[in-house]
């Protein structure tokens, strides 16, 4: 009996394994820099300003200026958990949840047009 006769496809892919994880790994490689590069540029500071901006909004104490998210600013006169007490206007008070809470600022800060 004779053998089988080898196509030349059957003989090229025998070393193809290593040109193969090379051609991958070189596939791969430029993927992986964008996406580290993405991660530096974009991903890792917005976690940080997240953070920021958390921590700001845990702070809030009675006396602080903050403005809401909606643009509505006032003196934080009650904090809770979940809540806080915003004067608007003398005798004028809103509950607000702290997470709409966009800027804090120190109660020493003026008016930029003052």
């Amino acid at each position: 009996m004779s053998s089988p006769p080898i196509h030349m496809s059957m003989v090229d892919a025998a070393p193809a394994g290593q040109n193969g994880t090379v051609g991958l790994l070189m596939g791969i490689a430029p993927w992986l820099l964008i996406f580290v590069i993405f991660y530096i540029l974009m991903i890792r500071p917005q976690q940080r300003r997240v953070k920021e901006h958390q921590a700001a909004i845990n702070a809030v104490k009675k006396g602080d200026d903050v403005i809401t998210g909606g643009g509505i600013r006032g003196r934080v006169t009650k904090v809770t958990d979940d809540e806080a007490e915003v004067e608007i206007a003398q005798g004028v008070k809103i509950r607000v949840i702290k997470s709409t809470i966009s800027t804090v600022l120190s109660p020493n800060t003026k008016p930029a047009n003052d």
